[in-house]
Parts: C-alpha cells; sequence; structure tokens
C-alpha cells in the first residue's frame, strides 16, 4: 500500500513558492531532484494502460523518474545492485565500520561537495588498508564497500562513510586467509586518528592547489592563515571512527546492505502530516538512545533540507576498495573461497533470485485473480511539464 503522504506531495503544494525565495541559490542538481520527484508516476512522464487478464479491469501506470534521489525510484536499482553482491558473499563475519566527519567541517563539504566527500572517501578507504595490511593489526589485504551518506535523522548536513568489511583478508604472499578476531575487526582510536590525519592532508593539498571555494561565512577560510588555524583547530578534536559487531551470516549482509546502499535522505515511510504549511516525519533522536519522536518543520525548511543531500551530478556514492574493487575483483573472490576453502554462499535463491511466479504487485486490484498485462503506451504530456503542481497532483490522480 501507497504511503498517505509522499515526498512529492510536499514538492507539489510548496515546490513553487521555494523555488520562488531561494531558487536562485539552487544548484542544476537540486532543481532536477525537485522537478524528477514532482511529476515522478505522472501523465508527464507517461505511461502504459494495464488490464487484467481476468477481469477486464483496466489501470494507468506513469513511469517514473529514476532520479536517484527519488523515495519511490529505488527498490530496481537497489535489487539489481544486491543480486550482484550475493555471488561475491564470504563464509565469513562481516563488521560495519562509519567514519563521521566533525560537526565544523560539514559546511565546507556543503560548499564543495565533490571536493570533500571524495577526500572523506578516499582517506577512510587509505586508512582501513593500511591498518589492516600493518603486521601490528591483521597483516593482510582486506577489501569492503563503502557508502557515502550526508544526512542524520533530523535532515541535518551530517556527512559519513558506512563501511561492510569482511573479516579478515588475503595474506601478502596471498597463500592463506588471515581471519580477524571474532568480535574485533581493526581498533577504531588507531583508525580515528590515522583517518583524521589523511583527510587533513588531503584537504590542505586542496587549499593549496585552489580547489575550495569559499562563500559567506566562510570567505575568511580564503586567506592561508585563516585556513591553517582552523585546520589545526579540527585536528586538535576526537573523530569519531564506529565499528559494530559482525553480522549473523551471508543473509544478514544482504539484509544489512539494502538498508543503506540506495536510501535516500527520507523515505516516505517517515512522513506523518503536511497541514498548514508545515510538514512532520518520524525521526530517531540519537542523543536520547534514539527515542522514537516526531519533527514538525516548515515545508520551505524541510524542502532546503532535503535538498542538502542532492549529490553532484556523476558522484559515485557506493565504492568497492582493496579485493573487492572493481579490478580483479572477481579473481579475488575466487582465491579467497580457495583460501576459505568454501563454495559460494547458497544466498541468491532466498535473497534476490527472480522467481517465476507473477509479482503479487502485478495481481488485479479487483478482482485479485487475474494478472495486470500492459495493454496501451501513453505518451508523456507536453502540456503536463508546463502545468502547476497541484495540476500535476490532478493529473496524478486522474484514472480515466
Amino acid at each position: 500500500m501507497a504511503p498517505a503522504l509522499e515526498l512529492a506531495d510536499i514538492f507539489r503544494i510548496h515546490g513553487p513558492a521555494y523555488l520562488d525565495t531561494y531558487g536562485a541559490s539552487l544548484s542544476a542538481g537540486q532543481r532536477k531532484a525537485l522537478r524528477d520527484i514532482t511529476i515522478c508516476r505522472t501523465a508527464a512522464l507517461g505511461g502504459h494502460v494495464e488490464q487484467c487478464d481476468r477481469c477486464g479491469h483496466r489501470t494507468i501506470a506513469y513511469c517514473s523518474c529514476r532520479n536517484r534521489h527519488c523515495p519511490k525510484c529505488q527498490s530496481a536499482a537497489r535489487a539489481a545492485w544486491l543480486e550482484q553482491r550475493a555471488a561475491e558473499l564470504l563464509p565469513v563475519g562481516y563488521f560495519h565500520v562509519v567514519f563521521t566527519l566533525p560537526q565544523m567541517v560539514a559546511p565546507l563539504a556543503l560548499q564543495n561537495q565533490r571536493i570533500v566527500y571524495g577526500i572523506l572517501i578516499r582517506a577512510a578507504a587509505e586508512t582501513l588498508l593500511q591498518i589492516a595490511a600493518d603486521p601490528k593489526h591483521l597483516g593482510a589485504r582486506i577489501g569492503f564497500v563503502a557508502v557515502l551518506h550526508t544526512w542524520g535523522q533530523n535532515l541535518h548536513h551530517h556527512p559519513h562513510l558506512h563501511c561492510v568489511v569482511p573479516g579478515g583478508g588475503i595474506a601478502p604472499d596471498r597463500s592463506r586467509w588471515i581471519a580477524c578476531r571474532r568480535q574485533f575487526l581493526l581498533p577504531v582510536k588507531v583508525l580515528s586518528r590515522l583517518f583524521r590525519a589523511k583527510f587533513a592532508n588531503y584537504l590542505r593539498r586542496a587549499f593549496d592547489h585552489s580547489e575550495l571555494s569559499f562563500h559567506g561565512q566562510l570567505q575568511p577560510l580564503a586567506q592561508k592563515q585563516n585556513f591553517i588555524t582552523w585546520l589545526n583547530r579540527i585536528v586538535q578534536s576526537e573523530w569519531v571512527v564506529y565499528a559494530k559487531p559482525p553480522f549473523g551470516g551471508s543473509h544478514q549482509v544482504l539484509k544489512y546492505l539494502a538498508r543503506y546502499t540506495h536510501r535516500v535522505a527520507i523515505a516516505n515511510q517517515r512522513l506523518v502530516a503536511l497541514q498548514d504549511g508545515h510538514v512532520s516525519f518520524r525521526w530517531k533522536d540519537y542523543t536520547h538512545a534514539s527515542q522514537p519522536a516526531v519533527m514538525t518543520l516548515q515545508a520551505t525548511e524541510f524542502i532546503r533540507r532535503f535538498l542538502l543531500h542532492v549529490l553532484p551530478r556523476g558522484f559515485v556514492k557506493i565504492r568497492h576498495f582493496g579485493f573487492l574493487a572493481n579490478r580483479g575483483r572477481e579473481e579475488n573472490i575466487r582465491l579467497c573461497r580457495t583460501l576459505l576453502d568454501a563454495q559460494s554462499p547458497n544466498v541468491s535463491d532466498a535473497a534476490v533470485t527472480r522467481h517465476p511466479q507473477p509479482n503479487p504487485l502485478d495481481r488485479c486490484p479487483l478482482c485479485n485473480e487475474g494478472n495486470m498485462r500492459p495493454l496501451e503506451i501513453l505518451l508523456p504530456q507536453a502540456s503536463a511539464l508546463a502545468r502547476s503542481p497541484i495540476q500535476i497532483a490532478a493529473l496524478r490522480c486522474d484514472t480515466s
């Protein structure tokens, strides 16, 4: 069942007012996300008529926008990605490691997303690979998947990197698998300090090469002395690296990955109400033991917070490193299984394989016995693109 309130509804009703006030400050990507989500699964994108092969009942299915920031368009991409990952799982425990940028860095990251997010991913990946390769810790080449998130539960800007890491790695001479301790991957304090040093080094290098921009309250940092003073201040603080205990098995790993890889800033299921120009949504207050609560914001502030998390065009938020890097991945997986004396885990059938029986979502909503089959293609309505958000909402509801 579709949620009673969707992000698209908020954009349709309050998007024009937001654009009138803040449109000049939006990036092309933010404008595109706002527009795509607004017209997703409406007549503006076209679609097709479906008819039940038993009772003849007809419905209209409109096309999706496929924008990676749209909460309604991630299921297919997530399923395809997980199907590929299922074939790569190893019969070992997996750890979840999170690298978080200090709050002082967040404003600079927001103004320089491509550069700073790239530095975050690079510094975190190099940190994991370097500490794991050190014989004092693990002494092996590890592999992992890293996923960038930029939001907290309250939709504030909170850049952090989720890494899912198998519990062990390949020995330097590739002759054996070196397993980590059962409940321990790598020391988080060591990870934190090396991550901090690497990030600061790469950020200083970006400044020296004039790759950073400074606007508004950050303008003083464009002066070298001010920037160095600011950088020294953040280096003196403790940086957060968090490692969770290993998962129970391959099925749990896939389920966990599904929660993080194709997530957007807020899911429609978290939306509670849109009333009197305010949006209410559910969130977990991590400062109070993750207590569930409801937050209410002005609609324009809600839209502003959501658009903070639109990534630059072409920026890759899911990346693979170590023996799971794209180059040589298949060969490395085969080697890992040989060293572990294990076959590919039989997880694909239960987790992601598509079975031949009809999808319940294709069942006829009227007779619940027949299946809905495509009958007629509907071309995009060019006039709908120029209509107001409320008119587009009316088109979305028109199934006559």
